[in-house]
C-alpha cells in the first residue's frame, strides 16, 4: 500500500501483489455517518456517473433516491414465474384427466376448474419462488466471490460503522486526481484507489 500525494489531496493506492501491468479498477472513499453518505451520493448522480455503488453497515432510507436507482425488474419475473406456474397446473392437470388417461367417474366431467384450483395454487407459490431466487441471483450478478473492494483493510469496517462509495474504473468519468477532490469536499475521511 502507498500513499501518494495527488493535487493536494492524498489518495492511498493498493496494488495487488500479482499485478505485472498495475491498472486502476476502483476507487473507495469513506464517510462517517448516514448523512454525509447521502449528500455525497446525491452528489455523485447529479454530476453524472454511472458504475457507482454505496456501501453501508445497515439499510438507509432514502438512499435509493438518492443515487438514483430505477425500480428492480424483479417483480415482474415473479410475476412471470407465478403466471407460467398457474397456467402450467391448469394445462397439466387438463392434459392429464381430459386428453392423456380420461377417466369417467359418476358423469363428472373429465376437466373441472374448482378441482385443479389447489394444484395450480401450488405451482404458482413454487414457481414464484423459484423466479424470485433465481432472478435475484441474476440479477445481482451473483455467486460472485471475488470484489476488488476486499483488498482494502478499511473496508472491512463497511459491516461495523462506516460508510463507503466505490467508484468503478470502467465509469466514463472514473478520474483519481479529480474524483479525488470531489470525493474529499463531499467530506470522505479516506480515499483509496485499488490497481490490479
Amino acid at each position: 500500500m502507498s500513499a501518494e500525494m495527488n493535487s493536494s489531496v492524498e489518495v492511498h493506492t493498493i496494488t495487488a501483489e500479482t499485478a505485472t501491468d498495475a491498472k486502476a479498477v476502483l476507487m473507495l472513499a469513506e464517510f462517517e455517518t448516514a448523512d454525509q453518505l447521502m449528500d455525497a451520493a446525491t452528489n455523485m448522480r447529479d454530476k453524472g456517473f454511472k458504475l457507482w455503488d454505496c456501501h453501508t453497515p445497515y439499510p438507509v432510507h432514502g438512499l435509493d433516491q438518492a443515487m438514483g436507482i430505477r425500480p428492480t425488474l424483479l417483480p415482474w419475473i415473479v410475476l412471470g414465474g407465478g403466471f407460467t406456474g398457474f397456467c402450467g397446473g391448469l394445462l397439466m392437470q387438463g392434459w392429464m384427466n381430459a386428453v392423456d388417461y380420461p377417466f369417467l367417474i359418476s358423469g363428472k366431467p373429465f376437466f373441472s376448474i374448482p378441482a385443479s384450483i389447489p394444484v395450480a395454487f401450488e405451482l404458482t407459490i413454487l414457481l414464484s419462488a423459484f423466479a424470485s431466487f433465481g432472478g435475484m441471483l441474476a440479477l445481482n450478478g451473483l455467486p460472485r466471490f471475488y470484489r476488488p473492494h476486499f483488498r482494502s483493510d478499511r473496508f472491512r469496517r463497511v459491516t461495523a460503522d462506516r460508510f463507503f462509495i466505490s467508484i468503478d474504473g470502467r465509469d466514463r468519468q472514473f478520474d483519481i486526481g479529480a474524483n479525488s477532490r470531489l470525493l474529499r469536499e463531499l467530506g470522505a475521511n479516506a480515499v483509496e484507489v485499488i490497481e490490479e
